[in-house]
């Protein structure tokens, strides 16, 4: 197992700054169309951040035209150029799922204050 977990070290990033769950994060990744490549900006609140290692993966939920959507990035991925903190957040739970079922008001987060 130390072989594995040496060549997964290689591979980790160490430019990605210190997100948690409820925080406001603005992801910058790479978008392939045809032979283009450009950056898009995903702005929205991190509700789950999942396995760890290489294979960590943190999901991001944002309201767009009044629907919710829900994007999972692989934080050591390439194709992501830089994650930015716009906002943190209090929250009481690892996962925020609860945040699918409502809406305006009620799925609001409080700023952490430190």
């Amino acid at each position: 197992m130390d072989i594995i977990n040496s060549i997964e070290k290689e591979s980790l990033r160490e430019d990605v700054p210190q997100f948690e769950v409820g925080d406001t994060v603005k992801v910058f990744f790479k978008v392939i169309e045809g032979n283009k490549e450009r950056v898009q900006a995903y702005e929205g609140i991190v509700i789950a951040r999942k396995h760890g290692g290489l294979r960590e993966t943190f999901t991001v939920r944002r309201i767009s035209s009044g629907i919710g959507v829900e994007r999972v990035f692989p934080l050591h991925s390439p194709k992501i150029e830089k994650v930015e903190i716009v906002r943190k957040g209090r929250v009481r739970r690892a996962k925020l799922y609860y945040l699918r079922d409502r809406t305006g008001k009620a799925a609001k987060i409080k700023d952490r204050v430190r």
